[in-house]
């Protein structure tokens, strides 16, 4: 389990922190103690093409009140040029970057459940395509000479959906979201082959059922009513705040063994059994073994038994 400050001196690049995974990412970082730079493309000066309202300050200000120091950069991550400058800028001001979290996704505009390649706009699936897998790419190809200068260095691929679940086609979510999901996967394998000789570690990390801004709206209900919403859908009662996750990957960050975790697919739910940490309600929620029965035919039972 991490303690306070076991993330002292260390420098965190949290690639698309604006909301949801990416915030309590940050935050959870921050509260460890490190230096985290926050990068998206919503400042408070104009909203990205989402037009969602959280901005990069906002999340820096979490991670520095939790007790590190976040530092607000606006990075489009499909300009190559403005990543370059970014990690130049951090190796500039720290000389040194101990974590990298690709978290840049910007799609939930532009899919469609249920619907078939050829009935989804093919110029919206393939710009979700870029958004989701060419960010993640053009971050890790600029940030890993300076994460690999020290050993130790921790790459985290956020998805959806942990390996065993994403190897069945998620057909409700259409292709272009599916291969983007799986696409992240994969991508974690490789940077693992890659910088696990260079004494880095390189895991992808998805949440369980991720009560973020947009979710919560989505389903109308608040993080105070948020049960209302397991009446329509059941596994939203083992669903979780985007703490979970963040608490996940701070705590593989802080972990002087995570080495062992290299090239794994890993959830929240999973990790916080095996580093103790809770949600901000002191559960557990692990939702995966819970939608996996259910895809599987199976009857899953009391939606409490998995928190």
């Amino acid at each position: 389990m991490t303690t306070t400050n076991t993330l002292a001196g260390k420098t965190a690049l949290v690639a698309g922190g604006t909301r949801g995974a990416g915030r309590g990412i940050a935050t959870e970082l921050g509260a460890l103690g490190a230096t985290v730079y926050v990068t998206g493309r919503t400042t408070r000066s104009g909203r990205s093409e989402m037009g969602r309202p959280e901005t990069i300050e906002e999340t820096a200000e979490r991670v520095t009140a939790a007790g590190g120091e976040g530092i607000p950069v606006k990075v489009d991550h499909l300009d190559p040029a403005r990543v370059e400058a970014l990690v130049k800028r951090i190796d500039a001001e720290r000389g040194r970057l101990d974590v990298l979290v690709n978290d840049v996704w910007g799609g939930d505009h532009l899919y469609e459940f249920g619907k078939r390649m050829w009935e989804q706009n093919l110029d919206d699936g393939l710009r979700l395509l870029r958004l989701a897998v060419d960010t993640h790419m053009i971050t890790s190809h600029f940030a890993l000479p300076l994460l690999t200068r020290n050993p130790g260095g921790l790459v985290v691929e956020i998805t959806d959906g942990t390996a065993d679940f994403n190897a069945v086609y998620r057909a409700e979510c259409g292709p272009f979201y599916d291969l983007a999901k799986w696409s992240v996967l994969r991508l974690a394998t490789a940077q693992a082959h890659e910088i696990g000789p260079l004494g880095g570690t390189a895991v992808a990390i998805t949440p369980g059922f991720l009560r973020s801004e947009a979710m919560l709206e989505n389903f109308g209900v608040t993080e105070d009513t948020w049960r209302d919403a397991a009446e329509k859908v059941p596994a939203f009662a083992v669903s979780e705040t985007p703490a979970l996750v963040g608490r996940a990957v701070a705590s593989v960050a802080a972990d002087p063994d995570k080495e062992r975790w290299n090239g794994r697919s890993l959830d929240s739910g999973f990790l916080a059994r095996e580093y103790g940490f809770t949600d901000v309600d002191g559960s557990q929620p692990n939702v995966w073994p819970y939608i996996l029965r259910m895809r599987d035919g199976g009857t899953p039972g009391n939606p409490e038994d998995y928190r």
